[in-house]
C-alpha cells in the first residue's frame, strides 16, 4: 500500500487558472461537509451522508461533462451539486426540509433533481439511477446530439439487478452513457469481498461488450482527464463505458452508523491519499498556488458558508396547504397545440358527425398507437419483440416499416431498465410507450414505476411522460403468470393514472389521451377482448377524457359499477334478464375515479353491485364500496355488494378458470341484492 502516499498528478494542457478552479471546486464541498458535521453535532440538522474522501470523483466527473448534460448522482455526491453552481443556501433549505428547497419539503438529502442544472435526483433504491441515464442518452442519440449522460453507483449497487439491466441495455442499444462505480470498499458495513468475486468491478464491463477502466478516484486530474476522454469516446463511437474509481469513505455510511467495522489502519492509509490535501500540496509545490493563496480561499469559503447558512436558516416556516399537496401529485395537462376531437360519454354513432368504422378491440388500439406516432415525432415505442415481430399480440406489426427501428425498439428482457429509460427520455422532452408483454411481468419493473415514475413530479416537479401498456386478464386459459388482474396494485399509488377500456372506441380514445398526458399512465387492455369485441371507432384522432366514466345502460332497480371484461358480463346478464332494470356504469378510469358518476349511479337505483375480474380482497371494489358508504349512505336501499374473482391465483385449466372468475357468481350476487 506504499503507493497510496505517492499520488502523481499530470496537468497535461491545463492552465494555472483551470488548476485553481479545480482546487476551489474540490475544496468547496469538503468545507461544506465539515460544517454540516458541526451542525449535526449541534442538533441543527438531522442526518448526513458524508462524501469526505471521495470528492475528487464527483467534482472531476462534473467538470468533465458539459453543463447541459444530465448527471445522475447518489447521496455522497455533493460535489456534483456544488460544481453545477447550485447555491448552498437553497441546498441547505433542501436538507432542512424547507418549503423553499428544491422539493418543497417533500424530500430530504439528495433525493431531488433540477432540470435547470441537469441533475436527476436519486431514490433510496440506488440502482434505478443507471437506467435513467440510458434514456437520456437515447434521447441524445435520437436527436444526433453530441452529448453523453453520466450515472453514479457504488460497489454495493453493482450487485443489484438494475446495474445488470442498465449496462446491458446501454450496450445493446449503443448508447453514449458513462457509468461510474465509486468503489470505497464497503456497502454500508459489508466489505467488498462479501459483495462480489471478480478481482475488480471494472471486469464486469467485458460481460456486456463494453470497454472499462479502473482509475484512482482520489486523483482529481486523473478523474477529470479520464472522464473527459471517455465522454469524447462515447459520443464519437456511440458506445457506453464503465469506469471504476477506487476510493475510500472516511466517515460512516451516514453519521449515525459509525465506522467501528473498518480496521483503523485503513483510515491511516487512505488519509495519506486524501484527494484535497494531495492536490493542494501539488499546486503549492509546482508554484500554482502559495500558502497565503490557499488560506485566502479557505477564509473566503468560510465566510461564504456562514453567509449562505444564515440565508438558509432564514427560510420561512413551512405552510401546510392540503390543496397544494394534492395539486402537485400530477403534472398539469396542457391544451394541445394541434387539432384533437374529444368524444363525450354518449354513443358516438348517435351523437357525433365523425366517420366511424367497425373495429375489433385490438385494431382500435393499433390505430390509436399508429396515429399517436404520426402526431408525435418524439414518441418512442419500446418492448420485447415489438419491432419486426409486431409484439406478442401483433399490435405493432408493420410499425417498423412506417416509423423505423429507432422509434420502434425491441428491448432485452429488462423491464426495470426500460421503465427507467422511459423516464430518462421524459427528462429530455420525449414521450414513450412501453409494452409489458403481459401485465404479469410488470412485477420486475415495479420499483421504477412505483418509486420513480409515480413520485417524481410530486418530489421535484419533473413529469414522467410515459405510458405502460398492460395486456391483462383471464378467460384465455393462460394460467397464473399470464392472466392476472393486477390493476389494484397501481390504483394505490399516487402519481400514476390507471385506465382500463372495455370497448374499441374507448380503447383508442383512452390510449391517445394517455399518450398526450404528461403523467405516467398504466394502460390496461384485456387480452380476451382483443379479438372477441368489435364496435364503432372514429377514424379521426380523438381522445376519451381520462377520469370520466361511461353510462352504459339506464336502469332503475340495480346499478352495476364495473370496468373491462365486467362491462360485457354485465351487459350480457342484463340482456338475459329483461325482468330486472339494470343500470351499468363503466368506470374506464380507475385512478382518478369519477366519483360524481359513481354517486349518480347510486342515486339512480339505490342498489349497487361492484363487479370486477380482480380477486375480492384488496380489489378496487372495496375502495369504491367504502366511498359509497361514507358519501352516499342516504341514497342506499341495500348494502353495497361486491362480485369478484376467488381469492386464489388464477388457474390454468379452463373449467377451474371459469369457476375462479367473478362472472360465475354474478347471478347469485344480483339475486342477493334484489332480495333486499
Amino acid at each position: 500500500m506504499a503507493e497510496l502516499a505517492n499520488m502523481q498528478f499530470d496537468r497535461k494542457s491545463l492552465t494555472n487558472g483551470q488548476l485553481v478552479h479545480f482546487y476551489r471546486s474540490l475544496l468547496w464541498p469538503r468545507m461544506i461537509e465539515e460544517k454540516m458535521l458541526v451542525l449535526l453535532r449541534q442538533g441543527k440538522i438531522s442526518k448526513w451522508f458524508s462524501g469526505i474522501g471521495q470528492e475528487a470523483i464527483a467534482v472531476g466527473a462534473t467538470l468533465a461533462m458539459q453543463e447541459e448534460e444530465w448527471i445522475m448522482p447518489l447521496h455522497r455526491n455533493l460535489g456534483v451539486f456544488t460544481t453545477r453552481n447550485m447555491p448552498l443556501s437553497k441546498l441547505f433549505m433542501q436538507w432542512q426540509g424547507s418549503q423553499e428547497g428544491y422539493s418543497k419539503g417533500r424530500e430530504r438529502s439528495f433525493h431531488f433533481g433540477t432540470r435547470e442544472h441537469h441533475i436527476c435526483g436519486m431514490i433510496s433504491h440506488l440502482g434505478p439511477q443507471l437506467a435513467i441515464a440510458d434514456g437520456v442518452s437515447l434521447a441524445y442519440k435520437l436527436r444526433k446530439e453530441k452529448k453523453a449522460s453520466l450515472a453514479f453507483t457504488g460497489d454495493g449497487g453493482t450487485s443489484e439487478g438494475d446495474f445488470h439491466e442498465a449496462l446491458n441495455v446501454a450496450a445493446v442499444w449503443n448508447l453514449p452513457v458513462i457509468f461510474i462505480i465509486e468503489n470505497n470498499g464497503y456497502g454500508l458495513s459489508t466489505p467488498t469481498e462479501e459483495q462480489y468475486r471478480c478481482i475488480s468491478l471494472v471486469d464486469k464491463a467485458k460481460g456486456y461488450g463494453m470497454e472499462g477502466v479502473q482509475i484512482d478516484g482520489n486523483n482529481i486530474l486523473t478523474v477529470y482527464d479520464t472522464i473527459k476522454g471517455v465522454r469524447d469516446h462515447c459520443i464519437k463511437s456511440q458506445q457506453p463505458y464503465l469506469i471504476e474509481c477506487t476510493t475510500f469513505r472516511m466517515r460512516g455510511h451516514e453519521e449515525a452508523s459509525g465506522t467501528k467495522y473498518v480496521p483503523p489502519e485503513l483510515f491511516k492509509l487512505w488519509e495519506m491519499k486524501d484527494p484535497i490535501k494531495n492536490f493542494e500540496q501539488y499546486l503549492l509545490s509546482s508554484g500554482v498556488l502559495r500558502e497565503h493563496d490557499t488560506e485566502n480561499i479557505k477564509n473566503e469559503f468560510r465566510e461564504k458558508i456562514e453567509s449562505e447558512l444564515q440565508a438558509g436558516f432564514a427560510a420561512n416556516p413551512i405552510v401546510v396547504d392540503t390543496e397544494d399537496e394534492l395539486d402537485d401529485v400530477y403534472a398539469k395537462v396542457q391544451e394541445p397545440g394541434y387539432e384533437i376531437h374529444v368524444v363525450d360519454n354518449s354513443a358516438i354513432t348517435h351523437r357525433s358527425p365523425l366517420t366511424t368504422h367497425e373495429f375489433r378491440f385490438i385494431d382500435a388500439i393499433k390505430q390509436g398507437l399508429h396515429q399517436s406516432m404520426q402526431q408525435h415525432p418524439e414518441l418512442v415505442l419500446m418492448g420485447q419483440d415489438i419491432a419486426e415481430y409486431g409484439g406478442a399480440f401483433k399490435i405493432t406489426e408493420g410499425f417498423v416499416a412506417d416509423f423505423g427501428k429507432e422509434r420502434v425498439r425491441n428491448t432485452p428482457l429488462c423491464e426495470s431498465a426500460i421503465v427507467g429509460a422511459a423516464l430518462g427520455l421524459s427528462l429530455e422532452g420525449f414521450k414513450s410507450m412501453m409494452e409489458m408483454q403481459f401485465a404479469d411481468f410488470v412485477t420486475v419493473g415495479f420499483n421504477q414505476i412505483i418509486n420513480n415514475l409515480a413520485k417524481i413530479h410530486y418530489r421535484w416537479g419533473q413529469n414522467a411522460d410515459v405510458v405502460i401498456r398492460m395486456p391483462t386478464g383471464g378467460g384465455v386459459g393462460a394460467g397464473p403468470f399470464h392472466s392476472q388482474s393486477n390493476e389494484a396494485w397501481f390504483v394505490h399509488t399516487p402519481g400514476l393514472k390507471v385506465v382500463y377500456p372495455s370497448t374499441p372506441m374507448d380503447a383508442k380514445g383512452l390510449l391517445i389521451a394517455a399518450i398526450n398526458d404528461p403523467n405516467p399512465v398504466m394502460y390496461f387492455e384485456h387480452k380476451a377482448l382483443y379479438r372477441s369485441v368489435s364496435g364503432p371507432v372514429p377514424s379521426a384522432y380523438y381522445e376519451i377524457e381520462i377520469g370520466k366514466a361511461r353510462h352504459v345502460r339506464e336502469g332503475e332497480e340495480v346499478s352495476i359499477i364495473t370496468y373491462g371484461s365486467g362491462v360485457h358480463w354485465a351487459e350480457e346478464y342484463a340482456a338475459e334478464h329483461p325482468e330486472i332494470a339494470i343500470d351499468i356504469l363503466d368506470l374506464r378510469t380507475l385512478l382518478p375515479l369519477d366519483y360524481m358518476a359513481i354517486r349518480e349511479a347510486v342515486q339512480r337505483t339505490g342498489r349497487v353491485l361492484i363487479l370486477h375480474e380482480d380477486t375480492l380482497t384488496g380489489g378496487i371494489g372495496g375502495e369504491i364500496a367504502a366511498w359509497i358508504a361514507e358519501n352516499c349512505f342516504s341514497l342506499l336501499d341495500a348494502p353495497v355488494l361486491r362480485c369478484a374473482s376467488l381469492d386464489t391465483p388464477i388457474p390454468f385449466n379452463t373449467e377451474l378458470e371459469s369457476n375462479f372468475m367473478a362472472r360465475s357468481r354474478l347471478d347469485e350476487a344480483i339475486q342477493k341484492l334484489m332480495a333486499y
